[in-house]
């Protein structure tokens, strides 16, 4: 079985622009996801939204959904964005997708259902009651996924994104979304800059069987600098 890894951040405005390509790729029978999360508003680095902020994650907001197609909602644009009491956390929305993958499996879909929370629903995705009710949405029992959030919080969370950085360290990456397939042991990253918003064509490229990325194309990233660079 050939494997994605995925290096995401539920806030990354880059990861919810390439969702439709790992749901794509999700789908594909004999190609396992698995899912490395980055922590790029955790601990020290949760920020509350002030106006130089909220105004450079609008600018990206609107080069992500040229790019990819996908939609940001009033609610978020016009609502949680414009918020002064918002802050950023990774922390909670990250531990609710290994608890979902603890549980059922289904933590990409987990981090699917976050996403579309927060960037078209401008719901607080750090906030344990909407977590509860997105993982109901999944059909995950209510206690077993607050057992497992609460096991993923905390030290095993902290476990997981050092784990994780130092994995994409290691691959030469910097930033989310990062994408390398794994294959007969060898790791190639995926360029996926020239998929945004063409998930048809992503499709045939990872049933192809292809190897090689595809020329690089400037695409930016959540950069891990304590920036929030997203």
């Amino acid at each position: 079985m050939a494997v994605i890894h995925y290096w995401y951040d539920p806030l990354c405005g880059w990861c919810y622009g390439a969702a439709p390509l790992l749901q794509v790729a999700g789908a594909i029978p004999g190609l396992r996801i698995a899912l490395h999360g980055g922590g790029l508003f955790s601990g020290a680095q949760r920020q509350r939204l002030n106006a130089p902020l909220r105004q450079h994650i609008l600018a990206h907001d609107q080069r992500i959904a040229a790019l990819s197609g996908q939609p940001f909602g009033a609610a978020y644009r016009d609502g949680l964005l414009q918020d002064a009491e918002t802050w950023l956390d990774s922390d909670p929305p990250t531990a609710a997708v290994l608890a979902a993958e603890a549980l059922s499996g289904q933590g990409l879909a987990m981090l699917h259902a976050l996403q579309r929370a927060h960037y078209q629903q401008g719901r607080r995705i750090a906030e344990p009651a909407v977590l509860a009710e997105l993982a109901q949405e999944l059909g995950l029992a209510a206690q077993a996924f607050r057992t497992e959030l609460q096991r993923h919080n905390g030290p095993v969370l902290a476990e997981h994104l050092v784990a994780s950085r130092r994995a994409l360290a290691q691959l030469g990456g910097g930033g989310f979304p990062t994408l390398a397939l794994e294959r007969d042991g060898q790791l190639q990253v995926l360029d996926i800059g020239a998929y945004l918003g063409r998930p048809e064509a992503w499709r045939e490229f990872l049933l192809r069987g292809l190897v090689e990325a595809p020329p690089a194309t400037g695409q930016a990233f959540c950069v891990v600098d304590g920036s929030g660079d997203c």
